[in-house]
């Protein structure tokens, strides 16, 4: 295969020939299949037209940031909205949030407490992202993770 060649088998002599002939190089496209599929490019072109085609994809690959917000177990209103304000921004950005209750100490005596803060901010953020994990709590954390919506 190649450009001012006719598709056929020919012997590896006769392709690497008509590849010099053209001052190409002889490609080895699939070597397991039944004869092996050759092609007569120029490599160098064909390696720096990979990369390009890879970087391409690379940069339409969306990079997902998640952005964390950390609460107490009676973090008062204040700080809460102040949280929440900021929680609203990272979302509008597109970054994922994640929010968590830290409990220190005795105050994971305070889970309901954090799981009704956590639900609550949940709630209020509905119309910026949905929830995609909701409270759960491992070790000393209860995490809860919110995507953001999608703009239209």
């Amino acid at each position: 295969m190649g450009d001012n060649v006719e598709v056929g088998v020919y012997p590896l002599e006769k392709a690497k020939d008509l590849a010099k002939e053209q001052e190409l190089d002889l490609v080895e496209i699939s070597p397991k299949a039944k004869p092996p599929v050759c092609k007569i490019i120029d490599y160098k072109k064909f390696l720096y037209e990979q990369k390009k085609r890879e970087k391409a994809l690379k940069s339409k690959a969306t990079k997902v940031t998640i952005k964390e917000i950390r609460f107490g177990p009676q973090t008062d209103e204040h700080d809460y909205e102040f949280k929440k304000k900021h929680a609203i921004k990272f979302l509008q950005d597109g970054a994922k949030l994640k929010a968590f209750v830290f409990f220190k100490g005795r105050s994971i005596i305070f889970k309901e407490q954090g799981q009704i803060l956590l639900l609550k901010l949940a709630q209020e953020l509905e119309e910026y992202g949905k929830v995609e994990q909701l409270p759960r709590l491992e070790g000393k954390r209860m995490i809860m993770f919110i995507a953001p919506k999608k703009v239209k």
